[in-house]
């Protein structure tokens, strides 16, 4: 990132690139956390992206159901990019694709058992991994990270709110 702002300072004086250094590290960790999450799933025939879908199931409750929407709403994913996990996660048994009962027209994505299972057994893999690659900032540096972050994440979504009013 050094590199980076450097470059810009070099070349467009003109304007301030500090936040190439907090966008480029916010891109960076969730590029290495994605590896090192992928290589702790990959075992399990998981990756991250699938891995996301299973856990939301998961924290659902029984009976592990929600709609496409529900799910994409809750992952941050277009329907193309829902679909093409969902398709993934079928094939390995993991999820099925039920009728609503009430509507025939719509679906549910369920966990299967096989599904419970491997996502019961990857969820505690992936919260040790994050918590070894957490542990260099100490109790207090993580705590004060989380803050940070949040009231990061509510500084862009306010903007983007008044963006999207009328």
């Amino acid at each position: 990132m050094d590199a980076i702002f450097r470059q810009w300072q070099a070349e467009r004086p003109d304007i301030d690139p500090a936040p190439v250094r907090i966008y480029g590290l916010i891109a960076q960790i969730q590029m290495q956390s994605t590896g090192f999450i992928d290589e702790v799933l990959a075992p399990l025939g998981l990756v991250r992206g699938t891995f996301d879908v299973l856990t939301a199931l998961r924290r659902a409750g029984e009976p592990y159901r929600l709609s496409p929407k529900q799910l994409a709403t809750g992952l941050l994913l277009s329907g193309a990019g829902l679909t093409s996990r969902l398709n993934r996660l079928e094939a390995q048994g993991l999820i099925a694709r039920l009728p609503e009962p009430r509507d025939r027209r719509t679906l549910r994505i369920q966990l299967t058992a096989a599904g419970e299972a491997v996502i019961n057994e990857a969820i505690p893999r992936v919260f040790e991994v994050q918590w070894r690659h957490l542990a260099p900032l100490g109790e207090d540096g993580r705590r004060r990270l989380e803050e940070e972050l949040a009231r990061f994440a509510d500084a862009i979504a306010q903007i983007m709110e008044q963006q999207e009013a009328p």
